[in-house]
């Protein structure tokens, strides 16, 4: 029988995210229009995307060719860059890495997860039946995998290797020796390496961004990406999968059973984002928005350096930062709690949402408009002063 667990992060923001007066939670960038799309792209519009004579039926079961291109192009880092087949269009990443999971996943596999990461992708195989290993980082460590701990870890029944890249909640990245390390170790046992590259490209603070895993020439190499985090536009859940053509069509053969396609709207709207008169604008506005952002936090995490700690993350759009008080990590619940309630600030709580492990840690969503940011933690400066001692 399958047993899901509750999604912790999800129904956190849920409960919460209405009522916050500042949500520096969200982890997407601040979302655009569609006014500044076509201002990011020159002036110009999509073509026909309000068009009333268009019929409202199903859209491209894969996704259009024109998108299918479009992302197919982003990954075309060499040679071992991906064609329009070796793409799908799914309804989100949160989608996408629940397909491929649920395609290839069986009960009785292994599957080692890097860890702490979004629950999704270690619960998910738990739910069908595999056993999961966390492949652990600490803060200690600035949250790096150690590749030499990977041989260890795996077992004879390993299927899978999940990687998240960059990391949620952390901000850390995947350095390109150490995904060729990973890459090499796996090929060696005929393993799938699926990496969730959600908040790919926001490599804001990174002089060498690492390459995407499917650019490294492993026919077993799956990744998933979407146009929510990087690209600022949550709205249009519009996710893909990028792999072999083998992998590709085993994943529409599950696809069927859950979803016909995505809007013809959404798929218009995000072929004309990911075109190449708009994407450069696009991500730059993103990136200057996140450094900036980023330089701001920090100076709240300096200014309160005897109680919060953290790695600065180095891309995405996440920070995991940590409280404490005489030397302990907080109760990051009560923490979060007492911020919703007394200045109206959310966080998400890390002890609670991604392992018991992390006590004291919350999600910060750094890479919204700058004055929520602001706002935000001129409110949190109050909560320090007049109600931190109540944690």
């Amino acid at each position: 029988m399958v047993v899901v667990q509750p999604f912790s992060v999800e129904q956190w923001m849920d409960e919460h995210e209405t009522t916050a007066k500042y949500n520096i939670a969200e982890t997407c960038s601040a979302s655009i229009s569609l006014d500044d799309l076509c201002a990011l792209a020159g002036g110009s519009k999509p073509e026909n995307l309000f068009n009333t004579s268009t019929k409202l039926g199903y859209g491209a079961i894969r996704g259009t060719e024109e998108l299918r291109s479009n992302i197919a192009r982003m990954y075309s880092e060499d040679s071992n860059g991906p064609s329009p087949e070796n793409v799908l269009i799914t309804p989100g990443a949160i989608n996408a890495n629940f397909l491929v999971l649920y395609t290839l996943v069986h009960s009785g596999d292994h599957v080692i997860c890097h860890y702490p990461t979004y629950q999704q992708l270690y619960s998910v195989p738990e739910s069908l039946g595999a056993e999961v290993t966390p492949w652990k980082t600490r803060i200690e460590d600035e949250w790096e995998l150690n590749v030499n701990e990977l041989r260890g870890l795996i077992r004879e029944n390993t299927k899978f290797i999940i990687l998240n890249n960059p990391q949620n909640p952390t901000g850390r990245t995947i350095p390109e020796k150490d995904l060729k390390e990973i890459i090499n170790i796996t090929k060696e046992k005929n393993i799938y390496v699926f990496c969730d590259e959600v908040y790919r490209p926001l490599f804001h603070s990174l002089d060498d961004r690492p390459p995407s895993v499917y650019s490294l020439g492993y026919e077993r190499a799956i990744v998933t990406g979407s146009t929510s985090k990087a690209y600022a536009l949550a709205g249009i859940r519009v996710g893909w999968i990028v792999a072999s053509k083998e992998i590709i069509e085993k994943c529409l053969h599950a696809r069927d059973y859950t979803t016909i396609s995505v809007s013809q709207l959404d798929d218009k709207v995000a072929s004309f984002a990911l075109s190449e008169k708009c994407t450069p604008r696009l991500l730059e506005r993103n990136m200057k928005l996140a450094k900036h952002n980023l330089d701001i936090l920090a100076a709240f995490v300096d200014e309160f350096s005897s109680v919060c700690d953290w790695y600065k993350p180095k891309a995405g759009t996440t920070a995991f930062v940590r409280f404490s008080k005489n030397g302990a990590p907080v109760d990051d619940v009560k923490l979060c709690k007492h911020l919703h309630t007394k200045v109206g600030v959310m966080f998400v709580p890390g002890g609670h949402c991604f392992g018991p492990e992390f006590k004291g840690f919350v999600r910060i969503g750094y890479v919204c408009e700058t004055k929520d940011l602001e706002d935000g933690l001129a409110q949190l400066r109050v909560f320090m002063k007049d109600h931190f001692s109540e944690i």
